[in-house]
């Protein structure tokens, strides 16, 4: 994968060799190199509860594995597809990243370049450690009055990587080995990307569900919102709809709404996921936490409600597609492709039945038709395996 140069790069955590700690004391592997963290600010992320894994990778728990480990329902993702948030591991394979977005959370310690310059560890590495750094965050469920214990227990199997913690982990140069090893694991892969690395998106060969997050309905609002350090940031997001529209398996479009910045043009939306060709559409609110809020106000996070009606203006422009779901206390709607007739669960053994025996399968070969979102709480409360 071939990506330009820049010199805007905030890495400085030496390391220069081919295994050795980071400052958080874990050990890695991979080729020379330094990693994409000065120390100091690989120490803020630790003390922000970020768990560092070798030179470019992080893990850190999210809010809904512990809340499903607790028995208070899970994400947006057990809604709309069938994940089981308590079995479910957030990570990145890449802490840098090409954006500065207005609207993430995350702050501006990671580094920002266009071209990967560090030291690459070996995907197994990644993995095994990134599991370790998880479970031990999830320890101290193993005993605690507030936890589900057959939640708990079944939390130590993980069987779901949402690979969208932070940074832009699509640019991490062995990426179709770690979703491989991932896959060779029995744990699906859902890998979120930020329309800037087209070619990445080409050579991917194989994630259980891609997600390609288009922030602004034209060029102006996305150099205002996304804050790309590419010149042809909009020519890159137009080639990256266009590799989306040909994979073989699920993919979904993520727009962020932040009111009184880029909820506008339903229609030039309509025309990006039209020409993106996904199977799913999410439309979530902005949430007003972390460090956004040093360049966003309260009164950019859009109540569910607004998030709704905005949702529904956008589907008028896309008669192929029908609305799913909603996920109030995320603030997030869902609408389909009618073709999936509301069967967007996905049947992970399957998925992973058809990995293991090497033959072409596409999106249709592990969708699971006997359940819709409707279903989620009964699926949710009474399957012990349910795939997940």
């Amino acid at each position: 994968m071939a990506l330009p140069i820049v010199s805007e790069s905030d890495s400085g955590l030496a390391i220069g060799s081919t295994c050795g700690t980071t400052s958080a004391g874990h050990s890695y592997q991979g080729s020379e190199g330094e990693g994409q963290l000065k120390e100091k600010d690989a120490q803020t992320l630790e003390n922000q509860g970020y768990a560092l894994v070798g030179r470019h990778s992080a893990v850190k728990v999210c809010g809904w594995t512990k809340n499903m480990i607790r028995g208070k329902g899970g994400c947006y993702k057990l809604t709309f597809y069938g994940i089981m948030s308590n079995q479910c591991m957030q990570m990145t394979t890449s802490i840098s990243c090409a954006n500065r977005c207005t609207f993430c959370w995350r702050g501006y310690k990671a580094p920002v370049s266009k071209e990967w310059k560090w030291g690459v560890d070996d995907p197994q590495f990644i993995i095994d450690e990134s599991l370790k750094a998880h479970h031990k965050f999830l320890t101290g469920f193993g005993g605690s009055p507030t936890a589900n214990p057959f939640m708990y227990k079944k939390s130590l199997d993980v069987k779901h990587v949402a690979l969208s913690l932070t940074g832009e982990p699509i640019t991490y140069p062995r990426m179709n080995e770690i979703c491989d090893n991932f896959h060779r694991q029995g744990i699906s892969t859902f890998l979120v990307t930020n329309a800037q690395y087209p070619e990445a998106i080409e050579n991917l060969n194989l994630v259980t569900q891609l997600y390609l997050s288009i922030d602004a309905p034209n060029k102006e609002l996305l150099k205002e919102v996304d804050r790309p350090l590419f010149s042809d940031y909009w020519e890159r997001m137009i080639a990256s709809l266009d590799a989306l529209s040909k994979k073989k398996y699920r993919t979904c479009i993520r727009l962020t709404a932040i009111k009184g910045l880029n909820m506008v043009h339903p229609e030039l939306y309509a025309e990006h996921i039209l020409r993106g060709d996904a199977d799913f559409v999410e439309v979530k609110a902005y949430m007003f936490v972390g460090e956004s809020r040093q360049r966003l106000q309260m009164e950019n996070m859009p109540l569910h409600s607004e998030v709704v009606d905005w949702a529904k203006e956008i589907l008028q422009y896309l008669p192929e597609y029908e609305w799913l779901a909603e996920h109030e206390p995320s603030r997030v709607v869902c609408f389909a492709k009618k073709k999936w007739n509301r069967h967007t669960w996905i049947d992970f053994p399957k998925f992973h039945e058809l990995v293991e025996s090497g033959e072409d399968f596409d999106r249709w070969d592990y969708q699971r038709t006997d359940v819709t979102p409707e279903d989620t709480m009964y699926t949710a409360r009474n399957e012990t395996d349910g795939g997940c």
